[in-house]
């Protein structure tokens, strides 16, 4: 039986763009895209998460609204990835990468010039298709 991974992603708006994030070498699915974030701890809600992860990885402050934006079940190899993205407003710092090779800032009719890791997927089709505040 393939394991169960919940995650949770930010989707970080500043100035009417959006934080893209290429994962690093050496790690599942490197080189691709994705929207930063990470595991949901077993003592943690989504949102708490999220928070910490992208203290963790970018070294920033955001601010999240707290409905869910998007969800994704995608089978990978390793397991199930269930992925939970939010939008986020960039709140304070500039990202740093400490876990990613690099980071765009896109606007939404951008995002498809990326090659995306596919639980990230629907989140991409859905902010390119649907007006969302401040974008």
């Amino acid at each position: 039986m393939k394991k169960e991974i919940n995650v949770v992603g930010a989707i970080i708006i500043k100035d009417k763009k959006i934080l893209c994030c290429q994962r690093g070498p050496g790690r599942a699915l490197a080189n691709l895209w994705e929207f930063p974030g990470g595991k949901i701890e077993a003592d943690e809600l989504k949102v708490q998460a999220l928070k910490r992860e992208i203290k963790e990885e970018l070294k920033v402050q955001v601010d999240i609204v707290e409905e869910e934006f998007a969800f994704c079940r995608y089978e990978y190899d390793f397991g199930y990835v269930n992925l939970t993205t939010f939008i986020c407003y960039l709140k304070s710092g500039e990202p740093q990468l400490t876990e990613h090779l690099q980071v765009k800032w896109l606007q939404a009719e951008e995002l498809n010039s990326l090659e995306w890791a596919p639980a990230d997927i629907p989140t991409v089709d859905k902010l390119m298709n649907e007006e969302i505040e401040d974008l």
